[in-house]
């Protein structure tokens, strides 16, 4: 198979990830929920990190649903998808320091890095939801971040993320035609 092979058959058989997507609905979910405690900041951020904990599970339980090959077995660029992921890790090393020293944006930037996480995956899937969702996100989170409580940029994400999900149903039929 040539590269381009490799994407489309990488996308046709992981539905282009909407199985992490639609995991990450019910983790902004959760996050929303936290936010909206009468907790203090650092335990609110705390459980943020928390409600992140489930997403493989969440999205093993989501392939099994949307009929999705969870591990992308056979193709090695399932691979370069694990390391995107992985990637993200590194990143929440930053918001680890924003929970250190400016607790109340926390969550501003977890999701900037969430958002920006996406970006490589528009590569791997083929997807111009993936490229606009990943800009969207970050310069999204940034502004309401800036100008709202954490609980609103929470909830923004519980839409923005479904609408993700839906646009990505969208892409997934048109590799079928």
């Amino acid at each position: 198979m040539d590269l381009q092979q490799l994407i489309n058959d990488c996308s046709a058989k992981q539905k282009k990830g909407l199985h992490f997507i639609t995991a990450s609905i019910l983790i902004w979910m959760l996050i929303t929920i936290v936010h909206l405690t009468d907790l203090n900041i650092e335990m609110k951020n705390i459980l943020t990190f928390c409600c992140s904990a489930i997403l493989f599970p969440a999205a093993w339980l989501a392939s099994k649903w949307l009929k999705i090959d969870f591990e992308g077995k056979g193709n090695p660029l399932s691979k370069a998808g694990i390391l995107f992921s992985v990637n993200q890790m590194l990143y929440i090393l930053i918001a680890m320091w924003v929970f250190a020293a400016v607790p109340k944006k926390m969550l501003m930037v977890y999701t900037m890095i969430f958002g920006a996480h996406l970006m490589p995956f528009s590569w791997l899937y083929d997807s111009k939801s993936y490229l606009f969702f990943s800009i969207a996100v970050t310069i999204g989170a940034l502004i309401i971040g800036l100008f709202f409580p954490p609980w609103v940029l929470a909830a923004v994400m519980i839409v923005v993320e479904v609408v993700f999900s839906l646009c990505l149903r969208a892409e997934c039929k048109n590799i079928n035609k």
